[in-house]
């Protein structure tokens, strides 16, 4: 079995940690708490998730009648964009609360899934731009990078729930 070589500062991390099941250590939610950027994937995610509501509803109705081809490609254009601007956002924030960029141990299988959710918006961009598949094939793309998209942010709520909870548990333990 593979053990990853752990730094002292990244085992102390990890066991300060793993007793009280938090998510973030003491030093970790202060950087979180100070960083501006939490506050920007406060704003961005919930617009993030009307955007793709009403792309959702576009890429639908176009499957379902054959009409709005237009504006079906520009929402998922759009909501391509806010994606990829919660990406850049959301590893900037990485960066200050762990020190990574992108695949902090606690947040590792969020962003994986979030690698996908990008190949997918990428590869419907990609195809838009070179006019490789047919209407229907492109919808049906967008439907699953919507799909994965889902599963992320199930992902990430849950996340966020757990990290609530955890800074109860950190509260607790300090009295």
């Amino acid at each position: 079995m593979h053990r990853p070589h752990l730094t002292p500062s990244a085992s102390r991390s990890q066991a300060a940690r793993t007793p009280s099941k938090a998510l973030y250590t003491a030093e970790e939610r202060a950087r979180r708490d100070r960083s501006p950027w939490t506050v920007v994937q406060g704003i961005l995610a919930p617009v993030q998730f009307l955007v793709f509501l009403v792309s959702l509803y576009f890429v639908l109705r176009y499957l379902a009648t054959g009409a709005g081809l237009e504006i079906a490609n520009a929402s998922v254009v759009v909501k391509t964009l806010v994606l990829y601007t919660i990406m850049i956002t959301g590893s900037i924030w990485e960066k200050v609360v762990f020190g990574r960029w992108l695949f902090a141990p606690v947040f590792f299988w969020e962003d994986v899934v979030s690698m996908l959710v990008l190949a997918l918006h990428t590869s419907y961009l990609v195809a838009l731009l070179a006019g490789g598949l047919a209407p229907a094939q492109m919808m049906t793309l967008a439907l699953a990078a919507y799909a994965a998209y889902v599963v992320n942010a199930a992902q990430f709520v849950i996340k966020l729930r757990a990290a609530r909870r955890g800074g109860v548990a950190l509260a607790e333990g300090a009295q």
